[in-house]
């Protein structure tokens, strides 16, 4: 697997953790105002949205708070007004990475991510540093023993995907972030429930890491996604499955 979708797996299986501090709620909300002011209240036409609803009610989220947010992002109801930042960095081992946040105050969350990257081995960079490693698509992953490749295969571009790649124990789906919703309707309604389903900044080539390196860069990639301000990480590592499994 790569470390894209390692690092996913390891947020999967903590994420009831999470849960309990709070973090995911603090997410979910920021990202349910934002969407909502961006591309409107209403669900049906604003796809952003839709899937900020999905995934905080996957979440646990109770449907009065995910409203109170929603009205937050129209004006309908007082609020934080949150601005949308991404940072780029670069990590371990020449790592590339993106942040990507919602804050209400730049300067507090610039000081405080500058920090958590000379805290673990990394530095923060420009604006453009290292963006052109990335690119912005939807990013499926769902386990092999759901169907076998080629029906997925044919499932996945029949609905809209760009691309299927085989991941050691999963599948990767790769689309446009215009195509992410109708493919993502489409596996669901085959009856799979995926493990990821995200549009997020899918690096373009991965760096190896091991041993020292990896640790930190693990260490890294959890502070970051440990800040409040932070609502997604995107790196290009890869790490074994044995230095996966010790963080």
């Amino acid at each position: 697997m790569s470390g894209h979708s390692k690092w996913h797996s390891i947020k999967h299986k903590k994420g009831a953790l999470d849960a309990k501090r709070g973090k995911l709620f603090t997410k979910f909300i920021k990202e349910l105002t934002v969407a909502a002011r961006t591309g409107g209240g209403d669900p049906e036409g604003n796809a952003r949205l839709r899937k900020a609803i999905a995934d905080a009610k996957a979440g646990n989220m109770p449907n009065d708070t995910i409203d109170r947010a929603i009205r937050r992002g129209t004006g309908e109801e007082d609020g934080v007004n949150y601005e949308e930042i991404t940072y780029e960095g670069y990590g371990p081992g020449g790592v590339a990475l993106m942040i990507e946040s919602m804050t209400d105050n730049r300067n507090r969350t610039v000081a405080e991510i500058r920090h958590i990257f000379s805290k673990n081995g990394g530095n923060l960079g420009e604006t453009g540093s290292v963006g052109w490693m990335f690119e912005r698509k939807g990013y499926i992953v769902v386990d092999k023993s759901g169907r076998s490749e080629e029906e997925l295969f044919e499932l996945a571009i029949e609905a809209g995907a760009d691309d299927l790649r085989d991941d050691e124990d999963t599948f990767e789906i790769i689309t446009t972030p215009d195509a992410f919703d109708g493919v993502l309707t489409a596996i669901k309604g085959s009856g799979i429930e995926p493990q990821v389903a995200e549009v997020e900044m899918v690096p373009q080539n991965y760096v190896r890491l091991e041993g020292g390196d990896a640790r930190q860069m693990l260490k890294l990639m959890e502070a970051l996604e440990d800040h409040d301000d932070v609502q997604k990480v995107s790196a290009n590592f890869d790490i074994s499955d044995a230095d996966m499994a010790a963080a």
